[in-house]
Order: C-alpha cells, then sequence, then structure tokens
C-alpha cells in the first residue's frame, strides 16, 4: 500500500526498535482488555507500572531524572503504534509527553528528583487540571485560587475534564495565586493526592468515546499544598509556563491524528478487499476505491505535515503558530478520514466492536481539546 511505502525522515533504526517493542506492549497489555477498561472507564492501575518496566514511560525524559534520555521522537513512535491498535484508553500522552515535560522544563533541581523517577517508574501517575466548569481555551479566565498561609498555599476551585483523574498522584494545577488581571496572576501548583485533605475525586465523566480512558472531575476545598510545590518555585509564571509547553501537547494530538488516519484506511482496505456485495467485494466498486485513494491522500498528507513539524521540534524549531496548524488540520483529516472510511464498514461500522466504530467516537474530542481548533485557527490567522 502506499502508506507503506513511505517512510517519515525522522525514523531511525532505534526508533523502529521502539516501536517494535510499543507495539508488542500494547497488543498485550492493552488490546485484549478494551472491552473491560471501556466498562470500568480506566486502565489498571498495575498497566502504568508495567509500561514503567517495559520503558515506555517519560521516555524522552533525561535519564538523570528516570526518563528514557529520548526525544519528541520517542514519544510520538509510541503514540503512533497506539493509533495503529486503535487504544484510546491509554493516557500515556498526558503522563509522559505532557505532565513530565513541565515538571522537566520548569520544575527545580528539588522538585524533579522527588517526582520524575516515580513517574518513569509508574509508581506516579500524572495528571494536569487546567479546564473549570466555566473556562475552557480561555486559560486566562482561570478561577481556581491558591492563597498562601506561611508555607503552604490554601487552594479552592474546581476543575473538569481531566484526564488520569482517578489514578494521578500528581497534578499540576493552574490556580491564581494574586489578584493581578489575566494570566500575570497564573501559577502552576503541583498536588500529591496521597491522603491530601480537602482535594476530592468528583463523578466519573461519561464521554461519547474513549470510554476506556480515566476522565473525571477535581475539586478542591482549603486544600493545603506546601508552597515548595509551585513549579519552578516563583509565582505568576504560570501563563508563560503554559504557552512554553502548549505547542508540544498539540503536536502529539497531531501525531495521533495523522496516524489514526493511516489506521482508518489499512482497515477499510482489508474490509473492503474480504466484503462482498452483489457478488464482488467492495473493492471492486469504482465509488470505494475512489473513497480509498482519497483517504490514503489525506492521511499521507497529515503524515508529511505532522514529520515536517517533528523535525522543527526535534531542532528547537517549532513555533507555537505551526503547531497549532498541525493540531487543527490533522485532526480535521483524522475526523474526515475516519467518517469516509467507517462507510464502507456499512452497518458494521455503527458497532462499538469493529475498531472504526470507536476510532470515529474518540476522534471527535481531538477538534476539541489542547485547545479548541477554532482557537488553533485564530493563532495561526494573528501569524500571518
Amino acid at each position: 500500500m502506499i502508506l507503506d511505502d513511505y517512510r517519515s525522515p525522522w525514523l531511525t533504526e532505534e526508533l523502529e526498535d521502539l516501536g517494535t517493542l510499543a507495539r508488542t506492549f500494547l497488543e498485550r497489555e492493552l488490546v485484549p482488555h478494551q472491552a473491560r477498561f471501556a466498562d470500568q472507564h480506566m486502565v489498571d492501575r498495575d498497566l502504568w507500572r508495567a509500561a514503567g518496566r517495559a520503558g515506555l514511560l517519560c521516555i524522552s525524559i533525561p535519564e538523570e531524572h528516570g526518563g528514557g534520555g529520548g526525544t519528541f521522537a520517542h514519544e510520538a513512535v509510541i503514540a503512533i503504534e497506539q493509533a495503529r491498535v486503535a487504544d484510546d484508553a491509554w493516557s500515556n500522552s498526558v503522563h509522559s509527553t505532557i505532565v513530565a515535560h513541565y515538571l522537566n522544563a520548569f520544575g527545580t533541581s528539588e522538585q524533579k528528583a522527588r517526582w520524575l523517577p516515580g513517574m518513569a517508574s509508574g509508581e506516579l501517575v500524572g495528571a494536569i487540571a487546567m479546564t473549570e466548569p466555566t473556562t475552557g481555551s480561555d486559560l486566562q479566565a482561570i478561577r481556581t485560587r491558591a492563597v498562601r498561609d506561611g508555607d503552604d498555599y490554601v487552594v479552592n476551585g474546581a476543575k473538569t475534564f481531566i484526564s488520569n483523574g482517578t489514578h494521578c498522584d500528581l497534578v499540576i494545577m493552574v490556580a491564581r495565586t494574586s489578584d493581578e488581571p489575566g494570566g500575570k496572576s497564573l501559577s502552576l501548583i503541583v498536588a500529591e493526592t496521597a491522603d491530601l485533605p480537602g482535594f476530592e475525586r468528583g463523578r466519573v465523566l461519561g464521554k461519547i468515546g474513549q470510554h476506556g480512558q480515566d476522565t473525571r472531575e477535581l475539586s478542591f476545598v482549603d486544600m493545603r499544598v506546601p508552597a515548595a510545590n509551585l513549579l519552578g518555585g516563583v509565582a505568576g509564571r504560570g501563563f508563560a509556563q503554559l504557552m512554553a509547553q502548549l505547542p508540544q501537547e498539540r503536536l502529539i494530538i497531531a501525531v495521533s491524528a495523522a496516524a489514526t488516519a493511516e489506521a482508518a484506511v489499512r482497515l477499510a482496505v482489508a474490509y473492503a478487499r474480504e466484503r462482498e456485495a452483489f457478488g464482488q467485494d467492495l473493492m471492486s466498486f469504482q465509488n470505494t476505491r475512489f473513497v480509498l485513494a482519497e483517504c490514503a491522500a489525506d492521511a499521507l498528507a497529515a503524515r508529511t505535515l505532522v514529520d515536517s513539524c517533528l523535525q522543527r521540534h526535534v531542532a528547537g524549531e517549532l513555533d507555537s503558530a505551526t503547531a497549532s496548524l498541525a493540531k487543527f488540520w490533522c485532526t480535521d483529516v483524522q475526523s474526515k478520514v475516519v467518517d469516509r472510511c467507517l462507510q464502507i464498514f456499512g452497518g458494521y461500522g455503527y458497532m462499538s466492536e469493529y475498531p472504526i466504530a470507536r476510532m470515529f467516537a474518540s476522534a471527535r474530542v481531538q477538534k476539541i481539546y489542547g485547545g479548541t481548533n477554532e482557537i488553533m485557527k485564530e493563532m495561526v490567522a494573528r501569524s500571518l
């Protein structure tokens, strides 16, 4: 297939070996349990420790902090393999690609030594709490407050749509630490959730898709967090820290989107070759062939865009606008391609036991989280 003939220019033998390792792990630890994970609305807690033992957690964090010493390309390989096996339950990208990198980029030496090794081993699961019931992409409107009281911050507020909300041992909270307007008063504070008074896990959220992914509400009621847990040790830097890390979050979403589009095409091609209608397989119909040709073109275009952005990001040259462009364009392509591929399956495409159905349901949120695609387009427009 044309998608198999193209090789991403950043791939190396080491990264291909990592892909084999990740695929083996996913096929053993996740694929057979998708239905159970969906029923319980989360993966097993032991999965995180197993991933740590396999060396798949925090793979782009420096070895001195317990990580794998790799680059974003290593994270991308794992995300691609997840998409290829249609896993939408394990939120490793939040844990390893996002949360761990806030700690690595902005944490003090003491904070890194305290938290990163546990995240790499799977003993600590990370989450980041930005979104609130009344605040989504507009981070400057956040209401959660953290008031300094001696050696602690007293935190009050609520967060929603928090991935890893059930399992999280560490939560990076976005909170206001002063009365300055907009983003000037935002800080990032790390809460260690074990036996923490005032920390409450709210209801598990029922979602359209990603049923096996751990997503819930969190609330903080007079919750005391040591002032030493202020990320970086200086208040008021939260908005700048968020803006510095969001391009990587948006790029990993684009990586997943492009890989999912490819996976959908492969599934649809295989089904079209084996399914018969009116005495011939579906691939014999011109419409089917044309649809799949167009989907393959879209998927390949998405992958080449991701490849370009990934190389620039590893080189430290990816700007926020380009990351936003990749996020909105690739997730739009993902949704379109998966929808068209599902149609080839007919009624079976609507059955949740088929991976294409889960891909369809899970694709919708890709255009929402990480900053809505409308906000992404506004950021790109401002750069023109």
